[in-house]
């Protein structure tokens, strides 16, 4: 067993799974404007040491992934933030590409920038403490796309960048994310999520990068936000590991299921049905952001103060992934 694949299976083993805390500060600054809450560092910082000093972390969450901006603070009690994260046992991460811009001749789709400079980056994030770094790769679909450029490219990025990554002694999460925008099927869904994973893994073979030591993080099997023909979670549970049995490489210890736009329970739901069903040897998490946070974020901005009822939120949503982590999940538990 490698090092890396030792740092992988840390992250996701025994129910555990990410909270992708790594919004770029505009992000967050939406985020925080919705709930009526000024977003300065100091605020952003405040929500965040909240959630990594809860009870949960150490029970539920293997990894976290944060921004430059996070990574580089340091609480109200004089830690760093990877400090305290390795203190519950969690590992500390990084979001390290630059965002997607548009893709040069196919201006509607995007390519993931951020591979300039970025071995010199991941050695000062490896000095700062983390251990393991993400990388998001994203598709548009509709009659037209994703293209095979887009496939291509963002294929080709995303297996560079995690060269890079391991080269510098880190887990890359490989973050391929097919989005929810639009009106197309299930099926629709299965078949160009399925091109999109297929291709990374055709680049990071081509690349070299040891596959027993990355973590997969990929969109389940849905119906288009806007498609008149819905499925059930049964079938986005079915279709999702037919998608993972298909085109994901045996070497690979797990995945890490973004929840891309579902609701909380939405994506508590479809992971518990996933781990009910899982015929394969992957373990299946989740690397969850506003699936996460946002019951806990709300909470937090009616009175900023209340450390202990936002932990008590959080740790109860992130008890209920890990469960769903488990296929332990049931709505009976959400009341409780």
């Amino acid at each position: 067993m490698s090092d890396l694949n030792k740092i992988a299976l840390k992250i996701i083993s025994n129910g555990k799974g990410i909270l992708a805390a790594d919004e770029s500060n505009g992000t967050m600054t939406k985020r925080l404007k919705a709930v009526d809450v000024v977003s300065t560092p100091e605020n952003r910082l405040m929500f965040r040491e909240i959630l990594f000093s809860s009870e949960s972390m150490k029970e539920y969450i293997g990894g976290v992934i944060l921004y430059d901006e996070t990574i580089n603070q340091t609480t109200s009690f004089g830690k760093s933030i990877p400090s305290l994260i390795s203190s519950t046992g969690a590992i500390p991460g990084i979001k390290v590409d630059i965002g997607a811009k548009d893709l040069a001749n196919s201006s509607e789709e995007k390519i993931t920038e951020g591979l300039d400079g970025l071995r010199e980056r991941l050695k000062r994030y490896y000095e700062l403490g983390a251990r393991f770094t993400k990388w998001r790769g994203v598709f548009i679909i509709n009659k037209k796309y994703p293209s095979t450029l887009a496939i291509n490219s963002n294929a080709h990025a995303l297996a560079r960048y995690s060269a890079l990554v391991q080269e510098c002694k880190m887990v890359p999460i490989v973050e391929p994310e097919v989005l929810m925008d639009g009106d197309h099927s299930a099926d629709i869904c299965l078949r160009k999520t399925s091109d999109v994973i297929k291709k990374c893994f055709d680049e990071l073979i081509l690349n070299k990068v040891d596959l027993s030591g990355i973590i997969l993080k990929p969109n389940m099997i849905l119906a288009g936000k806007n498609s008149k023909v819905k499925i059930s979670n049964e079938e986005v549970a079915q279709k999702t590991l037919q998608c993972i049995r298909n085109s994901v490489p045996r070497e690979v210890p797990g995945i890490a299921f973004l929840s891309g736009g579902q609701s909380e329970i939405e994506a508590t739901e479809n992971l518990n049905l996933i781990n009910k069903n899982n015929n394969t040897e992957f373990i299946m998490t989740y690397s969850y952001g506003r699936a996460l946070q946002q019951s806990a974020l709300k909470i937090w901005s009616k009175n900023t103060k209340d450390v202990k009822t936002t932990q008590n939120i959080f740790n109860h949503r992130a008890k209920m992934c890990t469960l769903a982590a488990q296929g332990k999940w049931s709505y009976e538990l959400e009341n409780k």
